[in-house]
């Protein structure tokens, strides 16, 4: 893991209200992201959130110093805007609540309510955040934005309605976007989120159009699936 730099107290900055969404979208051009962070309940207050449509926001690693701090991989553009969509929560049903965060080489150090000495923040590592997908504010998106989870799941097909599997992943490995297809019986593919590739997004239909060419899954457009192969001409009888 990449050294992580402790800055000074002064610093720190205190979770803030919900100002303008940190992009949690990915822009079909860009870079994207999301974020996360923690709460442990008061005593009596309840413990238990079960999320109808988890959306990953972020994924807690190793413990930083004693004070109880946490470092977090953020899936957001903005790290330091995590907590703006309120409490996160492990798919075991906690919540959590963000006091404070500053900035780090790829990751935050955090420090999250009730979590107080390194033996707690130990106990956090490798905890996947979530949110429910409601919060995220849809209004806020351009057109050539996405949220990862309403991407995922989406039939991949060209112009000729071939089918070329389901979305199933976004991946960036620093040389640009990529969306991994999966179809029954079929190894996944990685393909690239580009306007080349990609020709249209249709949430409703549950569709993306591709260009398979483009997309690197064919090598000729005649080896499109299910193209109809030209008729042979018919030769002269042998005698």
């Amino acid at each position: 893991m990449p050294p992580v730099f402790c800055f000074p107290s002064a610093n720190v900055q205190p979770m803030r209200e919900p100002t303008a969404a940190p992009r949690v979208a990915w822009r079909r051009k860009g870079r994207c992201s999301i974020l996360d962070l923690l709460h442990i309940p008061a005593t009596g207050e309840e413990t238990m959130t079960k999320l109808q449509n988890p959306v990953l926001m972020a994924t807690i690693g190793a413990a930083q110093g004693l004070r109880g701090e946490v470092r977090a991989r953020a899936y957001t553009s903005d790290p330091t805007a995590l907590g703006d969509y309120g409490h996160l929560h492990s798919m075991d049903g906690r919540s959590f609540e963000v006091l404070e965060i500053r900035e780090a080489k790829n990751v935050v150090i955090v420090r999250f309510r009730g979590i107080n000495d390194r033996n707690a923040a130990e106990a956090l590592n490798g905890l996947e955040l979530y949110i429910e997908r409601d919060n995220l504010p849809d209004d806020e998106l351009d057109d050539d934005e996405f949220f990862y989870t309403d991407l995922e799941g989406l039939e991949a097909v060209d112009d000729q309605g071939v089918g070329y599997g389901t979305v199933s992943g976004i991946y960036d490995f620093g040389a640009g976007d990529l969306l991994e297809l999966k179809g029954p019986g079929k190894r996944p593919v990685l393909i690239p989120f580009s306007e080349a590739a990609v020709l249209e997004i249709d949430l409703e239909a549950g569709k993306i159009l591709i260009d398979p060419l483009a997309a690197g899954l064919i090598d000729n457009p005649d080896d499109i699936i299910g193209k109809s192969e030209k008729p042979e001409r018919p030769g002269k009888p042998k005698k």
